[in-house]
């Protein structure tokens, strides 16, 4: 997820925003206090469930122990559960007489990184990522999503009186390599299961608990990540004129693919281009016939996004024919589109919102940057679902103070660090969806 997220500089302001002609917010003010009576009762179990998730924390399509404990509990909740939809999916439905049918979302996998955090609870997992080993860690919030979800299918289940239609909810594997959306969908998501006519999520990050933040229209980054392999001919060290090395090839590229960003895209635009890994070699005196380099992009308009692509691939096969090469292999690895929140279910919920969360309800409007960040949730809005994806505050507000005094940056997610509170993250995550869903916040009728 998120590198940076949007609530910052410009958004802040948004914190004012009003409309003159705003429809008068839905009372929600009894629906909230049933609502907190349940997750009163609740949290316990959901905190236990919450400590366990972060203890084994599984990557991406390997998540068959988070995926069966998030059945587990949609099925006491009164869910028809599927299971190992696009992998390790897990589809809950729930029917309640007629209505739209809503798409509730959760992400479940970890990352190929080790817990530094010191929580008696920190993970000790590990498992293979790309043939080696490697410790594993909740290190971008997934175990507060999946948390989020069963509270949300217990919500659901126990205030069935307050609202009408179709509940799916989606365990969804491989979020960090921006597969498991493409991969459940392509295992017949909106065809196997009713397809939503709109959609929620929410991702936790480090902006101070209790805050609950929505921003209209674009919400987060495109990305889209590249392995260029470039191809040589292998050698004795002490013999290059007999060889094609393709390292400084490789590394060439890796220089001169930034002019893309420095001298092609416009300055006023937002654009990344990060190389990730550069892998070529096993020993000091063998020249290797092949070097991989993998590039990750990252855009906000179709625009940018176009130049990224051609521009590499046009930077990768100008080195390789600078140094007489054949053409590298260029092969795309995954990615997704910028993740668009639809406006009118963005001023809908502010509107429905900001009595029960107050100042903590953070509005940016539609004309405030996405942050830097991507998500895979794109790939449902661009199905055909629109939908609008909440950021949930997860650190102390005296941590960040110190930190702030300190002049240190608080740990964003997929740091090592990273370590949100899971309450009041969780209720939070919680009580803005069901009483969005309680509030009627759906999207415009065309």
């Amino acid at each position: 997820m998120a590198a940076r997220h949007w609530l910052t500089g410009a958004a802040l302001l948004a914190l004012s925003f009003t409309s003159a002609t705003a429809m008068a917010a839905p009372d929600l003010t009894a629906a909230n206090a049933r609502l907190t009576a349940l997750l009163d009762k609740e949290y316990p179990s959901l905190d236990a469930i919450y400590r366990d998730l972060h203890m084994h924390p599984e990557l991406g399509m390997q998540e068959v122990r988070t995926a069966g404990i998030l059945a587990q509990n949609l099925r006491k909740a009164g869910f028809t559960v599927t299971e190992k939809v696009g992998g390790t999916g897990v589809v809950a439905v729930l029917k309640n007489g007629d209505g739209p049918t809503f798409l509730v979302r959760a992400d479940m996998d970890g990352l190929p990184m080790e817990e530094k955090t010191g929580l008696p609870y920190a993970s000790k997992a590990r498992a293979t990522y790309e043939g080696r080993a490697t410790a594993v860690m909740h290190a971008c919030g997934h175990d507060t999503h999946v948390t989020y979800l069963i509270g949300v299918a217990r919500a659901l289940s126990a205030m069935r009186d307050s609202w009408s239609g179709t509940a799916v909810l989606i365990g969804q594997p491989a979020e960090e390599s921006l597969e498991g959306a493409r991969a459940m969908l392509a295992d017949g998501l909106f065809t196997r299961f009713p397809k939503p006519d709109f959609g929620f999520a929410a991702h936790v990050g480090p902006l101070p608990a209790g805050t609950v933040s929505i921003k209209a229209g674009a919400s987060s980054s495109a990305s889209d990540s590249y392995s260029i392999t470039f191809h040589g001919r292998g050698g004795h060290g002490s013999m290059p004129s007999a060889t094609i090395d393709p390292i400084p090839i490789a590394a060439r590229f890796v220089t001169d693919v930034q002019t893309v960003i420095s001298r092609e895209k416009d300055a006023a635009t937002f654009g990344v281009l990060t190389v990730g890994a550069f892998n070529a070699g096993s020993a000091p005196n063998i020249i290797p016939d092949a070097a991989e380099v993998k590039v990750n992009l990252r855009s906000q308009s179709p625009a940018v996004r176009d130049l990224l692509k051609t521009g590499t691939a046009r930077m990768a096969k100008a080195a390789a024919a600078m140094g007489n090469a054949p053409e590298p292999t260029i092969r795309y690895l995954t990615g997704a589109a910028v993740m668009m929140n639809d406006e009118s279910m963005a001023e809908t919920a502010r509107q429905a919102l900001t009595p029960i969360f107050g100042k903590q309800l953070v509005f940016a409007p539609a004309s405030v940057p996405p942050m830097s960040g991507s998500e895979d949730f794109s790939e449902y809005v661009d199905a055909g679902v629109p939908s609008l994806f909440f950021g949930i505050g997860g650190y102390d507000s005296a941590v960040l103070a110190d930190l702030k005094a300190k002049g240190e940056p608080a740990p964003t997610n997929h740091s090592p660090f990273f370590a949100p509170m899971p309450e009041p993250a969780i209720r939070n995550a919680v009580t803005a969806i069901i009483l969005s869903i309680v509030g009627g916040v759906r999207p415009e009728a065309k």
